[in-house]
């Protein structure tokens, strides 16, 4: 693989892979409009479903959406993690693409619960070691991030940041958002391949979707966060 295919790969701007990103969710229906009640109870004007991303050719589009930005964001890693069970995938996927972009990185995985035979314990794939990096879909209240920082610093290994594939960037029950929160906490950064307003600004040059623009800086205007 030539060196300079990561490098093209790494080069495109944050904000042309987010624009890319969002035409992608919608054009599947994976981001959609309407009105959706939240786990904080909220009705939000939009809802952003990663189980859709069903198929093979789906999943292979965004598994390289998530190694773009990771390329992008230059984080030093040695090994992807992918948290029960939305993570898996995610992470099997991006670890493919990275390969095809002259990355080759082991990745990893958890159960749910032990496995009491043959290998037995609760993590799957490569040892972890070294510097982490986790892979899930979103952040709602960080309870998945939460358990594989306590599942890789117990292996003996650093979590090092989170990449996840949309930030909603709206408050948890405080001031901050569950990625802030994260963030704090853990002193990690999370890395979003878009957020929301990434999608305001999508919104805002197709006419075709501009009804729902006005509702979405509404839930912005009082929900949201820098």
């Amino acid at each position: 693989m030539n060196a300079n295919v990561t490098l093209d790969a790494a080069s495109a701007t944050t904000g042309e892979l987010s624009h890319e990103f969002i035409a992608f969710a919608c054009e599947l229906g994976v981001l959609r409009f309407g009105e959706f009640k939240t786990k904080a109870g909220r009705l939000s004007p939009y809802f952003f479903n990663a189980g859709l991303f069903n198929d093979g050719a789906s999943l292979s589009r965004l598994s390289d959406f998530y190694a773009r930005r990771i390329l992008s964001a230059g984080i030093r890693f040695d090994v992807l993690f992918g948290p029960a069970y939305k993570g898996i995938p995610l992470a099997a996927g991006a670890a493919m693409a990275l390969s095809g972009l002259g990355r080759n990185t082991p990745y990893a995985y958890n159960r749910k619960e032990a496995k009491d035979h043959g290998e037995g314990g609760t993590l799957v794939g490569a040892p972890l070691k070294g510097r982490v990096l986790i892979i899930d879909d979103v952040i709602s209240a960080g309870t998945s991030v939460r358990e594989s920082v306590d599942l890789i610093r117990a292996a003996g290994a650093t979590p090092v940041a989170v990449v996840i594939a949309l930030d909603r960037q709206e408050r948890g029950q405080g001031d901050l958002s569950a990625v802030q929160e994260v963030e704090k906490d853990f002193g990690i950064p999370v890395i979003s391949v878009a957020g929301l307003t990434d999608l305001i600004a999508y919104l805002s040059g197709h006419p075709e979707l501009e009804n729902k623009l006005a509702a979405v800086r509404e839930y912005r205007v009082r929900y949201g966060v820098d």
